[in-house]
């Protein structure tokens, strides 16, 4: 740690004896926690802290600074204390702790939020969300990490294009090891399972208090759209029904127990993500010598789900006349990113980067057929980023109200305006996306997930002037004159 404000902080005493009057602490949500956790904020940066003993502190920080090295999400340790007093612990024995120290992550958020946020009858918003965490299990068993505790309550979450994208956080219980055996795979993945379960239950009791709370107990999801919600601070409020932070109440409800089967089954289905995932990267089909053509077909397929395919091998199957097995060695899951990094210089998520690319590509198509010449990815990509990007992205980020990051409010944008132009069958332009993008976008559609960026207060409410503003600004995306 080289912060000064972090070496200020009163490390010789227990983290829960520490006053908000004498240290910048800070008042941030944070889910069930074995240890004690705080959050503080120095020399403009927020950090978070957890007191644990001096043995498991000390695990933790060597493994999450393994993730770190191996380039996995995970939130990065920034420093281990060790406290010169002993803590009683449990059975009143006095124990060595340490505080380990970690870097916030911004714009994260847990999973209770967006489930608070949004209908509870919006399937497709719980499936991106499992779908982060088969994700990260897989590239935490691709290389060799043994997670001990997977849960909903141990992960944050962030955006990343039309997807989201988990976070590891909790290391307590986990290990490094060259590579994991199917046995301790199979473990993390059923404890996964039933964690989800644990966690999806967990959020069904909380809406049905919440409509106890609001005097309708057989609708166990959201509360009156039309009144302030000053019970709940992390849930924000909004005057617009159709606004994604509200349930629509002409939207059918989902009752508690057909509620509970449909969340206990999707946490079943977590296992069959895992396994198509991995059997994706690992799988190693077999053909034809003649059919050798279908190896570009299985990179193409890896590249697709964000794989860097390193190298490959072809080997002939010992019991099979001109028949030949394909081995694919996958690298990191940034294929779309870094190609975007590459061609216009933006560090963006794998997600983004892949929405980013379709349009970067539709872009330089367009250039060609208007000025009748060939253009280069790398020339179509500067246009690009100066005619169409920056300015959408503050057009877009402006209509969101400043939620999530301008890139990501770029993105929401160009999902709506795709939904929208299917829907009416040709191209609705920016104008008319942005203005569904004020409101939150279609019911499914991931830009409808901006609601979990949001910080306690209100979201952004659709008005004439707004509207009126994000009008006059929006032009037709053109490419510039040849």
């Amino acid at each position: 740690m080289t912060s000064p404000g972090l070496l200020a902080l009163p490390w010789d005493r227990a983290l829960r004896e520490w006053d908000a009057t004498e240290v910048p602490l800070r008042d941030i949500p944070v889910g069930p926690s074995r240890h004690l956790v705080r959050f503080v904020e120095t020399d403009g940066q927020l950090w978070a802290l957890k007191q644990l003993p001096e043995r498991i502190a000390t695990k933790e920080y060597t493994v999450l600074r393994q993730l770190e090295s191996m380039g996995l999400p995970a939130v990065r340790a920034a420093g281990l204390v060790v406290q010169p007093k002993a803590e009683r612990d449990e059975f009143g024995r006095d124990e060595d702790t340490a505080i380990l120290v970690t870097h916030y992550l911004s714009q994260s958020w847990q999973y209770r939020r967006l489930f608070m946020r949004l209908p509870p009858n919006r399937p497709k918003h719980r499936a991106r969300l499992l779908d982060a965490m088969a994700s990260l299990l897989v590239e935490l068993h691709r290389h060799g990490v043994f997670w001990g505790d997977c849960s909903l309550a141990n992960t944050l979450f962030s955006r990343d294009g039309q997807v989201l994208q988990a976070w590891f956080v909790d290391a307590e219980t986990s290990e490094v090891h060259p590579q994991l055996s199917d046995g301790q795979r199979q473990y993390d993945l059923d404890i996964l399972v039933e964690n989800v379960a644990g966690g999806m239950m967990d959020m069904v009791a909380r809406l049905e208090d919440q409509a106890a709370l609001a005097g309708n107990p057989d609708r166990p999801h959201t509360d009156n759209p039309d009144r302030p919600h000053t019970d709940n601070p992390d849930r924000p409020h909004t005057d617009n029904p159709d606004q994604p932070a509200a349930d629509n109440p002409d939207q059918p409800a989902t009752d508690g127990p057909d509620l509970d089967d449909t969340l206990l089954e999707e946490a079943r289905g977590v296992a069959a993500r895992y396994q198509a995932l991995w059997d994706a990267v690992h799988t190693e089909p077999m053909f034809n010598f003649a059919d050798r053509y279908r190896i570009e077909g299985q990179i193409r397929r890896l590249e697709d789900l964000g794989f860097v395919v390193d190298e490959i091998a072809l080997q002939p199957v010992e019991d099979g006349a001109d028949r030949l097995r394909l081995r694919v060695a996958v690298g990191d899951r940034r294929f779309h990113a870094e190609h975007l990094r590459k061609v216009a210089g933006m560090e963006v998520g794998e997600g983004q980067a892949s929405i980013l690319l379709g349009d970067l590509r539709a872009y330089q198509d367009r250039l060609r057929r208007e000025t009748g010449q060939d253009v280069s990815e790398s020339d179509a990509a500067i246009r690009w980023l100066n005619r169409v990007v920056r300015p959408g992205m503050r057009r877009a980020h402006e209509a969101v109200g400043g939620l999530g990051s301008p890139i990501q409010a770029y993105c929401d944008l160009l999902e709506v305006r795709w939904i929208l132009s299917e829907r009416a069958g040709s191209d609705v332009g920016d104008t008319v996306a942005l203005a569904a993008l004020t409101r939150g976008g279609p019911t499914d559609s991931a830009a409808r997930m901006a609601v979990a960026d949001a910080a306690t207060g209100q979201l952004p409410k659709l008005t004439e002037t707004l509207l009126a503003k994000l009008s006059e600004e929006s032009t037709d995306r053109s490419p510039d004159s040849p």
